[in-house]
């Protein structure tokens, strides 16, 4: 497929499991004629650790992958501030000092959204400049006004053409960076997709309701379109997501008790 790269990004905070095999693999596998990158999303660098991004590198070269020079978010903060600082002139972006407790209080029913509780718009009347403490929100609506209507492709589990519709209402105002991380991970993945020629995005279904942002975020930086391709999650017997802390999952814990790359893949359904 000339022209096709798709990524892997997993943030380095602790081991990686079937659930990451498998994305990985998925990824992998469509890339065959295409290109695979590999992206270490370390922006929370409380949590990211050196040995993680070492365990991430020994997991999938044993699965049999193999990919260019990884980019780490962690040096492409610049690139986020610039575009943060293109929204901020657009007028789609406004401060925020509210704290998570401050929008739960705000809400008699709080409703969640694929950002978490769906923002009550306490800070956005007040659209003054953000300072080092602030959080950076984007004006949802106001953005909507400047791209118009949205649509992306789906090649996964959704597949179509999808136009997304109730922003304002079911996503709300999402944060676009954070007091003490910098770029959030909306910001940053579309930016880095952009920087790295990503045609595809293949990654969970958990994130395909957050695709519309992503989408929204792309057109009001002039973007490339990209498709997106959302897989089946790996679950546990009780039909849970696997998350980091499930060790006894751990693909390093399979390779060392002497399961293969084969197995592996039976395990999570690519053989």
């Amino acid at each position: 497929m000339a022209g096709y790269v798709n990524r892997f990004a997993p943030s380095p905070t602790g081991p990686l499991h079937l659930g990451h095999a498998f994305s990985a693999l998925t990824a992998w596998d469509r890339a065959t004629e295409g290109t695979f990158l590999l992206r270490i999303e370390d922006l929370d660098q409380g949590r990211s650790r050196p040995e993680w991004v070492r365990g991430i590198y020994d997991d999938l070269r044993w699965l049999g992958l193999d990919w260019p020079e990884p980019l780490f978010q962690s040096t492409r903060l610049d690139a986020y501030d610039t575009a943060l600082a293109r929204l901020g002139e657009m007028g789609v972006t406004y401060a925020c000092t509210c704290s998570r407790a401050d929008i739960r209080a705000a809400q008699t029913a709080p409703q969640e959204g694929p950002d978490g509780l769906i923002y009550p718009g306490t800070c956005r009347a007040l659209h003054r400049r953000p300072g080092p403490d602030d959080a950076v929100r984007l004006d949802m609506a106001a953005a909507l006004n400047l791209t118009g209507p949205l649509s992306f492709t789906e090649t996964g589990i959704f597949a179509g053409e999808h136009r997304p519709t109730r922003m304002v209402e079911d996503i709300g105002d999402v944060v676009l960076s954070r007091r003490t991380m910098g770029a959030a991970y909306h910001l940053a993945v579309v930016v880095d997709d952009a920087f790295q020629n990503v045609s595809e995005a293949v990654r969970g279904a958990d994130l395909f309701a957050a695709t519309p942002i992503h989408v929204l975020l792309g057109k009001l930086l002039d973007l490339p379109a990209i498709r997106f391709h959302h897989h089946r999650l790996i679950r546990d017997e009780t039909g849970k997501r696997l998350a980091k802390r499930d060790d006894a999952r751990a693909i390093a814990a399979y390779r060392a008790e002497g399961a293969t790359p084969e197995d592996v893949r039976r395990m999570v359904g690519l053989a």
